[in-house]
């Protein structure tokens, strides 16, 4: 008999689903919905949407037997997964100023759900709860504590699904227990982040109280100096709506070459432009820092995982990140590297003490699994 259960990830303007045979965890149908409720789209809302996508399902005869929610930020509140219940709503609510732009577009997505599918158990899979785990040394902001303590300032991190769903992996192809493992994982796509994993937990990651902070991104700016949005705002009189849009909107690779695509910019910079080759640099030399202050704070690392979209299909963005690593024990095989794998691949050399792996991330799969323990 098939349990099947359907993912969602409920966007401010999209929504993504796919629905999983999890006798073997077989991806029986999947699709994206867009342009929700804008100007000339057919579809002007989220229940809209979901009718789209139920009436799919019926013409599949896909019965579902729970579904399980991308949700992005659960806050200090949620260390894992978490049955949907009127107090786990409201308590996603109160989050909203912590995300205003995913919280609201989740709950939407939630909402519609529950009113289509009543009796169905749903699940939320927060991005956030896998980082709970860092210690306050690592979360804590050097800012006054009431900030803290009043209004929940400080680092949370994202992409916790994904970090966790790579290490998991990486521990049966290591054939070890996850806890007995030091890793560094690097999501690197149009969002990136690196994390710290000390015997199977989170002890710190680059993104912060927002996804705005750590790595260079795609349009995001990554790690800046906090004073130049006063020099902004003093020098060419931004306001912090001006701001907020520049920082995540038009920076980050694009802001340097006017591409926000790793793929693109690797054609532009072999073409000899400059401004995509310094795009390229800058992006693998932040790597290489956050996989260096994190080999610091684990003391010893058994691998370094690279996945997202550019982790995992871009040999040079891997071998630009790991350059001039070996006296840390970590060292790339070059026709490794450049072989193209679809499934996990190591790429470190016969020498290398640190294991590189590649392993592709399943955001939705990994959501999958969270809901099925529900059931």
């Amino acid at each position: 008999m098939s349990l099947n259960i359907l993912v969602l990830n409920a966007g401010s303007s999209s929504i993504k689903y796919q629905v999983f045979d999890m006798s073997t965890q077989q991806v029986l149908i999947k699709g994206l919905i867009d342009r929700i409720g804008e100007i000339g789209s057919t579809i002007p809302n989220h229940h809209a949407a979901l009718e789209q996508i139920v009436a799919q399902l019926h013409q599949a005869h896909l019965p579902i037997q729970a579904i399980g929610h991308r949700a992005v930020h659960g806050g200090e509140a949620f260390h894992d997964a978490a049955l949907i219940t009127p107090d786990v709503m409201a308590a996603m609510r109160q989050m909203i100023p912590l995300a205003p732009l995913h919280n609201p577009a989740n709950l939407e997505g939630i909402e519609v759900a529950q009113r289509l599918f009543p009796d169905l158990p749903q699940v939320a899979v927060f991005d956030t709860a896998f980082h709970q785990t860092m210690p306050p040394v690592a979360y804590r902001y050097a800012v006054p504590t009431a900030l803290y303590e009043q209004h929940q300032v400080r680092r949370y991190g994202f992409h916790g699904t994904s970090h966790q769903y790579v290490a998991e992996q990486a521990a049966q192809y290591l054939q070890q227990p996850l806890h007995t493992l030091n890793l560094i994982t690097l999501h690197l796509g149009n969002g990136c982040s690196a994390t710290a994993i000390e015997q199977g937990k989170s002890i710190d990651t680059s993104m912060g109280l927002t996804p705005l902070e750590g790595l260079v991104m795609g349009t995001r700016c990554g790690d800046i100096d906090p004073a130049l949005h006063f020099y902004l705002s003093r020098e060419l009189n931004m306001s912090p709506q001006d701001l907020e849009a520049l920082l995540n909107k038009q920076s980050g690779l694009k802001g340097i070459c006017g591409v926000g695509d790793m793929r693109e910019i690797q054609r532009l910079a072999a073409e000899g432009d400059e401004n995509a080759q310094l795009a390229e640099a800058l992006f693998a030399y932040r790597v290489k820092k956050y996989i260096g202050a994190y080999y610091a704070v684990l003391g010893t690392v058994d691998a370094i995982i690279f996945t997202g979209g550019i982790g995992e299909n871009s040999p040079r963005i891997r071998a630009l990140s790991c350059a001039k690593l070996q006296g840390l024990g970590i060292e790339l095989d070059n026709e490794k590297n450049s072989l193209a794998s679809k499934g996990i691949s190591a790429c470190h050399s016969a020498n290398s003490r640190v294991k590189v792996l590649v392993i592709p991330t399943n955001e939705e799969l990994a959501i999958a699994r969270h809901t099925l323990k529900f059931l």
